[in-house]
């Protein structure tokens, strides 16, 4: 059995355990029998609470359909663009390509040198080049969220604070993107400058709330939305938003706490057969030389790392919450 099949089997073993995982994990009947029997409950309670939370669904609902997605909007090239502006480096679609094709070939090469073997080699480049570019933009976007997410309250406040002095919304705005530093700032300029060439306020937070796709500034967007629909104190509410947000990131604080020492573990067990692998195929090639040439400890390496990504993988789903 040479290396192709060696490869196909195991990736028929791999696609074979996703599958049964999405089927095991499927939607929940229960779930959504409950969802439309609350939403029955809400559109006919004479509740002054559920009328008001009906009214809030239905606004969301009436909102118009969001242009992009994080992915799978229009073309795959679509979404890598907006991936790459997301992270705020100003990374271009062609720039991200040829560095992917310059890693696939450098590794490719180099195990190719190394094992001999150009259908292991081709495969191992392929993976890096592909895989670590798209963590390196994950981790970018992460950060930048991240970022954002802090100062954000801040900026909320700034808005609530202008609004109570008097200043209209769109001056408020313009406020926050001078005031407020980082990429809040910089979001909220790009919001400012698309109500200046004639776009609504909502298009205008609707399309940057797209483009960053996080909760937070959705909040912060529906919020505005619901005050138009229903009236009442914007800066009242604003500021009820500003204390929730703050509470939502100190109890992404205290869980990222609780779960620190696990994650700290599940990394060090997770890369010691790595380091110790690399380690002794370092001090003596031919000792480890036959994981690259042999069928069955090709079969039993790929397995092997088959099973440690589930693991890792089920380790992450236990320490990630919803908030």
């Amino acid at each position: 059995m040479d290396i192709l099949q060696t490869l196909l089997i195991t990736v028929v073993i791999f696609l074979v355990i996703v599958g049964g995982y999405l089927l095991l994990t499927g939607p929940n009947v229960g779930k959504s029998q409950k969802r439309r029997i609350d939403a029955l409950r809400f559109r006919h309670s004479d509740s002054t609470d559920s009328k008001v939370e009906s009214q809030l669904k239905k606004a969301i609902a009436a909102r118009k359909p969001k242009t992009h997605k994080v992915a799978g909007s229009g073309s795959r090239t679509e979404a890598l663009e907006m991936r790459l502006d997301r992270t705020g480096k100003g990374w271009t679609l062609s720039q991200y390509i040829y560095a992917s094709l310059g890693l696939t070939i450098g590794v490719a090469v180099i195990v190719f040198l190394q094992s001999g073997a150009p259908l292991l080699a081709l495969g191992v480049g392929a993976v890096i080049g592909c895989g670590l570019p798209h963590l390196v933009v994950g981790f970018f976007i992460k950060k930048r969220t991240n970022d954002f997410v802090s100062k954000f309250p801040d900026g909320i406040e700034l808005l609530v604070r202008g609004l109570r002095s008097g200043l209209p919304v769109a001056e408020t705005l313009q406020v926050v993107a001078e005031e407020v530093p980082g990429p809040v700032g910089l979001e909220f300029k790009s919001v400012v400058e698309r109500i200046k060439i004639g776009k609504t306020m909502e298009d205008s937070l609707q399309e940057t709330g797209d483009k960053l796709g996080i909760p937070e500034f959705n909040f912060f967007t529906i919020t505005l939305a619901i005050q138009r629909e229903t009236g009442g104190n914007l800066a009242e509410t604003l500021s009820n938003l500003a204390d929730v947000l703050r509470k939502r990131s100190q109890m992404k604080l205290k869980i990222r706490a609780m779960s620190s020492e696990s994650k700290a573990s599940a990394y060090i067990v997770g890369s010691l057969p790595f380091i110790v692998f690399g380690m002794i195929y370092w001090i003596n090639p031919d000792y480890l030389g036959q994981f690259f040439v042999d069928d069955r400890l090709i079969i039993a390496g790929l397995g092997g790392l088959i099973w440690m990504s589930i693991g890792a993988f089920i380790m992450a789903k236990m320490v990630s919450f919803e908030i």
